[in-house]
């Protein structure tokens, strides 16, 4: 027994003279299910009902008027009934906490009463979700994972690339074979460019056709030319690029249709056509005309070959990801119709509400609020999507000019070449020449 307490009082001693912040500052997942789940699971077990009753969230089965005599009596209802919660449940960087509504509660009353969880709790976020009707689930992050976001570990696969980190400690993957198509947001230094060279350095090794527009002269995309099978940077050469995609298009589409497959993956290995991603950088550039005739006729065809790429594109293995500071509907018609072909989302800092709206608000209101908190130091944050639905705030890595450059260089030699594209870009060249 004697040993046990000097063991025991050992432990508390380094803990006290330092052991416990360095356990945090070198392994604070360890140090979360060691000491930081324990007090939070502590604080949240016994401040529950003090929350509940100063934020509104309990209910009482008797009226706060009632009749006595010929007088009507006022006042606050009596016998509050304090919802009931699980046992807080550990995860990898916080904890969870389920609790079933009252009839008539809504999940707005638990997202109003966020901050006072976050205080009462000591934690540093607490998201409020709704996975099934009657029920709100409460997460509780110990610490921001964002604020270091080291390499995280993912599998690799064909069409998917890890750029960085979500809030709940996984890798943050784009996998375009769940979701073919993506668009993302974000003011000038919000990330959003750093996002897109993260992606292509991790699709660069696979065998997959990355064809770039960037309408800007291709100042963020020409880092990556050895490793693009092509490269638009004008609206003119945009065009000539996306007509010759959707001649490839057309192409793979009678191959599947004579071999009666419903989509490039049901082809035999030896038929099947290599994976287009097109990266679309500035998608405003492609629809903003100069009112001349031939800048209306531009912006119209790059409008219609875009959404047609997005609508039929995932079948035949051609995907679509598309950036801009802005997709609101000033730019036409055609950015909403795109906007609603591509499932995938990811905000970063936008400078106005009706881009976060636009990006988000179809999928979820609460998500474009937590976007249009982040602020212009947290640059890489973004609020992403997935395939398995919801939303979640992540952070992508950096990536210097140099690497990007590297990569490029490294994997040049992997670049497929499509005849349809070599030929446009060619016949393109020899229009300008002329």
């Amino acid at each position: 027994m004697s040993t046990a307490l000097l063991v025991i009082g050992a432990v508390g001693l380094a803990w006290a003279l330092g052991g416990g912040e360095l356990l945090h500052r070198r392994c604070p997942v360890g140090h979360w299910y060691i000491a930081g789940y324990p007090v939070a699971a502590l604080r949240v077990w016994f401040t529950w009902r003090k929350i509940a009753a100063l934020n509104g969230l309990t209910v009482t089965k008797r009226p706060p008027r009632a009749l006595i005599g010929d007088v009507m009596i006022k006042g606050e209802a009596l016998r509050p009934i304090t919802p009931r919660i699980s046992i807080p449940r550990v995860t990898r960087l916080g904890l969870t906490v389920s609790v079933r509504l009252f009839p008539g509660q809504t999940p707005a009353v638990y997202r109003a009463a966020a901050d006072a969880f976050v205080h009462a709790w000591r934690v540093h976020a607490v998201r409020v979700t709704s996975p099934e009707r009657g029920l709100v689930l409460l997460t509780a992050l110990g610490s921001d994972p964002l604020a270091r976001p080291g390499l995280a570990v993912a599998p690799d696969a064909l069409l998917s690339a890890l750029v960085g980190i979500r809030e709940s400690g996984r890798a943050w993957v784009v996998d375009l074979m769940e979701v073919p198509h993506w668009l993302i947001t974000g003011a000038t230094r919000s990330g959003k460019s750093t996002l897109l060279a993260r992606m292509i350095t991790r699709l660069a090794p696979q065998r997959v056709a990355l064809v770039g527009i960037d309408c800007k002269g291709g100042m963020e995309l020409g880092l990556f030319t050895p490793r693009l099978s092509a490269l638009a940077t004008s609206r003119r050469e945009a065009v000539a690029v996306l007509g010759a995609l959707l001649i490839e298009m057309q192409q793979r589409m009678r191959l599947c249709r004579s071999h009666t497959a419903r989509s490039v993956w049901e082809l035999p290995v030896k038929l099947r056509p290599i994976p287009v991603v097109v990266i679309v950088d500035e998608l405003a550039e492609l629809y903003l005309s100069d009112g001349t005739r031939d800048g209306r006729a531009e912006a119209e065809q790059c409008s219609t070959m875009l959404l047609r790429l997005a609508q039929l594109g995932a079948a035949l293995g051609m995907h679509l990801v598309v950036a801009g500071q802005r997709v609101g509907s000033d730019l036409g018609p055609g950015v909403t119709a795109l906007r609603a072909q591509l499932g995938g989302r990811i905000c970063h800092r936008v400078n106005d509400p009706g881009t976060a709206e636009m990006t988000l608000g179809d999928l979820d209101k609460d998500a474009v609020a937590v976007a249009q908190t982040i602020t212009p130091e947290e640059q890489g944050v973004a609020v992403c999507t997935g395939a398995e639905g919801g939303w979640e705030r992540a952070r992508s890595h950096r990536l210097t000019p140099e690497e990007a450059t590297d990569t490029a260089a490294r994997y040049a030699a992997v670049t497929p070449d499509i005849p349809t594209l070599t030929r446009a870009l060619l016949q393109y060249q020899k229009g300008e020449q002329a």
